[in-house]
């Protein structure tokens, strides 16, 4: 399976030092230029940022077309619509992004959206976590500054107790 990662999964992964679930769910893990300049080069001392191409894995590639949208105008920022030109052309499995729009626009295009909770609840169903570890991951998030509603939490509980 093939991945295209923005980077506010890949920072909250490395956070709650979770970056290995990404080879162990994907066969192939694709970083767009930006995203990796964005969260690698210019992350300053962020927890992980080294360890986000070898722990992963992850392919840095740009896409090879571009769209006539300006990102501007859909609100989007560069990274955010890289990951979503670069998955449309791998016709990647996941696009692994958190922001609201971001979201909005990859699923609006027809590409299969998952965030860092839902990777979390893959990994429970792939049993590479217990429920119990994803619900320490997700205080985890938080503690760390990474916002997730209430009804984003409520969410991940309900999905997890199906699992």
């Amino acid at each position: 399976m093939k991945v295209v990662v923005n980077g506010r999964p890949l920072i909250a992964l490395s956070l709650i030092d979770r970056l290995q679930l990404l080879p162990r769910l994907f066969d192939e893990i694709f970083i767009p230029p930006t995203v990796y300049r964005e969260v690698a080069i210019q992350g300053g001392d962020r927890p992980g940022r080294e360890a986000i191409l070898t722990r992963t894995g992850a392919i840095v590639q740009a896409p090879a077309g571009t769209s006539s949208i300006e990102p501007l105008l859909l609100g989007l920022d560069a990274g955010e619509f890289e990951v979503i030109l670069l998955s449309r052309e791998l016709q990647g499995d996941w696009v692994l992004i958190d922001e609201r729009l971001g979201r909005r626009v990859a699923l609006s295009l027809g590409l299969p959206v998952k965030g860092s909770l839902g990777l979390l609840l893959a990994a429970v169903g792939a049993d590479l976590m217990t429920r119990q570890e994803a619900r320490e991951s997700v205080s985890q998030l938080l503690k760390n500054g990474i916002r997730l509603s209430s009804q984003l939490i409520r969410m991940f509980e309900s999905e997890l107790e199906r699992l």
